[in-house]
């Protein structure tokens, strides 16, 4: 296997068509077909499946994370070294406690950040594919090939605008079955299982934000009730801006840092940035 020929199936996935793969590497489509065929004949596997967009399968997968730690590992043996960092974090994390990570990040010469934003229920499959280096995730098993370590737990509180408190009042509480609630988007299962933990079913009004600002604004603005983390909640309780729903309900998403295990200073540079600003317990 051929430095150049793992590049190209990266190049395949990222981008999407052997023709974009060609214009990002500067060759032909042509080549970029015969380097594919010969990695195939390589690994006597199919390694891209020809749809749109091109999908690397599960043998082409490995392949893909080979390739990305080989360009991490070079880039850093480089004179003039450019290291690309790819990393997946939650929307809320990116939002809060990981923008301290991101401002120490900035202080680094010779880096690229490239940040996927994804739910930490799923981020793990981000890693799993290669896209990234490492993964904010509540997922606390190892995929192969990576370690894992825990960060410290988020805690989201169910909290709503005054007006939309005082308007599905219920006697001392609030009607939880009837409230309308805002998600973040379909991956977003913490409302559901607030209700689920009540002993109630489905919402019957769900609205979709998929942005953490504006999922916090939507909430400000009185168009459902949401769980927010304390980071954003606790300034809006001081102004009166949003009021909690409950002071006992609460949902605790225990953080993990997982990497791929690989003798990077760079990534081990991110893990230690991590690890001394991630989440304190409970925060």
């Amino acid at each position: 296997m051929q430095p150049e020929q793992l590049a190209t199936l990266a190049a395949i996935v990222e981008h999407g068509t052997f023709e974009a793969a060609a214009r990002h590497l500067h060759v032909t489509t042509s080549a970029v077909s015969q380097r594919v065929r010969a990695l195939e004949t390589s690994a006597g596997q199919v390694l891209v499946r020809r749809t749109t967009p091109c999908e690397a399968t599960p043998a082409g997968e490995v392949l893909v994370r080979l390739a990305r730690q080989w360009a991490l590992l070079v880039d850093e043996a480089a004179p003039a070294p450019v290291s690309d960092l790819s990393v997946a974090v939650s929307a809320d994390a990116l939002a809060t406690w990981f923008r301290a990570v991101v401002a120490e990040v900035a202080t680094w010469d010779g880096v690229t950040l490239r940040l996927h934003v994804e739910d930490q229920g799923h981020s793990a499959e981000l890693l799993r594919r290669g896209d990234v280096l490492a993964a904010v995730t509540s997922d606390p098993t190892a995929v192969q090939g990576c370690s894992v370590e825990p960060l410290g737990v988020m805690r989201y509180r169910p909290a709503a605008s005054p007006a939309y408190a005082e308007r599905w009042r219920l006697g001392r509480g609030y009607d939880w079955a009837r409230m309308p609630v805002v998600v973040f988007n379909e991956k977003d299962a913490l409302q559901h299982g607030l209700l689920a933990a009540r002993g109630l079913g489905p919402p019957p009004v769900v609205h979709r934000v998929p942005t953490s600002h504006d999922f916090h604004e939507a909430v400000r603005l009185g168009l459902g009730w949401g769980l927010l983390p304390l980071a954003q909640l606790e300034p809006d309780l001081a102004s009166g801006a949003l009021v909690l729903l409950s002071r006992r309900d609460h949902v605790d998403v225990p953080l993990y840092w997982q990497r791929w295990r690989l003798r990077s200073p760079t990534l081990d540079r991110l893990s230690g940035a991590v690890r001394r600003l991630g989440p304190a317990p409970g925060a």
